[in-house]
């Protein structure tokens, strides 16, 4: 049974920030990018070189195109 007044647990709100989304968002990212890698490669290239792959290549462009889309209309 489901306690609708129940106060939310640190866990409910470490996934409803904003903080925990865009860290979320930025590692489906960096996933996509390691099998994308990985296929061109003909092997696993694994994560951390895909981490720093992928932030030399394409974070910063990642992150102003993510703030473009989340910046209220007429700003």
């Amino acid at each position: 049974m489901h306690d609708a007044t129940k106060e939310p647990t640190a866990s409910d709100l470490l996934k409803n920030s904003t903080l925990y989304r865009e860290f979320q968002a930025e590692r489906e990212e960096i996933l996509k990018h390691k099998w994308i890698e990985s296929e061109k490669a003909g092997h696993d290239i694994g994560f951390e070189r895909a981490l720093t792959d992928w932030i030399v290549r394409h974070r910063s462009k990642w992150r102003k195109a993510r703030q473009g889309s989340t910046q209220p209309a007429g700003q």
